[in-house]
């Protein structure tokens, strides 16, 4: 433990005194730039859709298929009460859900108006105004065409009759938003701060670790020294894993209290999953650092190379269902998209373990595979 501690404190004391800036190239951008711009839209479509349909009516029925049939929503479930369509927006599964009252079709019939409340999940501000402006056009469109329908059919049977036509009543929007009751975008993007600080602090860093020795000449001398690769291996993450933590500390300290977003689950449960997270960060942090020759192939592999497409194919910026479905299997395999899951479900929907224990096991299988392919490339190259 002795020489674990020595070697730690040797990585802090390089940490501090390394203040190079690394050139951009111009390879990667080009590629970025060819994938995103498939990949990258803020256009919202296909939003997941939840019904409760508590009227069972024929008018009811037809009124969801106009909002499947839109294009614009896309029917993930149905349920038979209110509150089990909770859970779908809980788990991200769904953002809108539609809760058509009993009593719908009567009350279009008669004259009045019928109630449907439409629960929207407000944690990206921006997807829920949107996603509620088309709701509302989707339902007076379907009003409208109705109300012609019948004034047609009622032209037709009255054959000139004096008597005027049957009124048909309007629906009745009523808007429920959760998570974030005000849309406030700030409440969606300041959170995924704390996922990126973590991942380009604690990636960055160790990508540079092992080439940093080789660059100034001293990885030859730990090689000879009594150390063994596991002190080595331990000695060299472990500074990044502290200063990881450290980050969650103080980002989510501003983001609560500098920015006013809630955090409304538990810290220590988004602490524990932040570990989990910075396992698959050193990991791909410690496999670039064997596979390059210095510091500047380092941060343009790490940077540009992984960093940069990790950001934009997470579902931290841009919605992942917009994205093509070729693109979208390729961000199973990124894991900030996990985290980001969880990031936001701890902050805004107050989510627990067990909502979050898929991500969570994903981000341990992941990490605990990457740092195992990650230390035996570090091993063989010190052999």
């Amino acid at each position: 433990m002795r020489v674990l501690w020595q070697v730690i404190v040797k990585e802090f004391l390089q940490i501090r005194r390394d203040v190079r800036m690394i050139p951009i190239i111009f390879v990667a951008p080009v590629v970025q730039i060819t994938v995103f711009g498939f990949a990258v839209n803020t256009d919202v479509t296909r939003v997941p859709m939840v019904v409760v349909d508590e009227d069972r009516s024929a008018q009811s029925r037809d009124f969801v298929s106009r909002f499947a049939d839109s294009g614009y929503f896309e029917l993930v479930a149905g349920c038979d009460q209110a509150d089990a369509a909770e859970r779908w927006l809980v788990t991200g599964r769904a953002q809108l859900g539609l809760v058509i009252a009993p009593g719908f079709g009567s009350a279009l019939a008669s004259g009045r108006t019928g109630a449907v409340q439409v629960i929207v999940d407000g944690s990206d501000a921006s997807s829920a105004n949107v996603a509620l402006g088309y709701a509302s056009a989707a339902a007076q469109g379907w009003a409208v065409a109705v109300q012609q329908k019948r004034l047609r059919v009622a032209l037709g049977t009255s054959a000139g009759a004096s008597h005027s036509p049957a009124r048909t009543g309007q629906v009745g929007l009523e808007p429920r938003v959760f998570y974030n009751p005000d849309l406030r975008s700030r409440w969606y993007y300041v959170p995924a701060v704390l996922a990126m600080i973590l991942m380009v602090m604690t990636q960055l860093l160790s990508a540079m670790g092992v080439v940093r020795e080789k660059e100034i000449g001293t990885m030859e001398q730990l090689i000879v020294t009594p150390i063994r690769p596991w002190q080595l291996l331990v000695g060299k993450l472990a500074p990044f894993a502290i200063i990881g933590i450290i980050d969650v500390f103080l980002v989510t300290a501003v983001t609560v209290f500098g920015f006013g977003v809630p955090l409304r689950g538990s810290f220590a449960l988004l602490l524990g999953l932040s570990t989990l997270f910075l396992l698959s960060t050193l990991g791909i942090g410690l496999l670039v650092s064997t596979v390059v020759q210095n510091q500047q192939q380092a941060m343009m592999t790490a940077g540009l190379g992984l960093i940069m497409p990790m950001i934009l194919l997470s579902g931290l910026i841009f919605p992942i269902d917009n994205m093509p479905p070729p693109v979208r299997l390729i961000t199973y395999a990124i894991p900030l998209r996990y985290y980001a899951e969880i990031i936001r479900g701890v902050f805004l929907r107050n989510s627990g373990l067990a909502v979050l224990w898929p991500q969570a096991l994903a981000l341990l299988a992941m990490g605990l595979s990457i740092m195992t392919v990650a230390s035996l490339r570090f091993r063989k190259r010190l052999d």
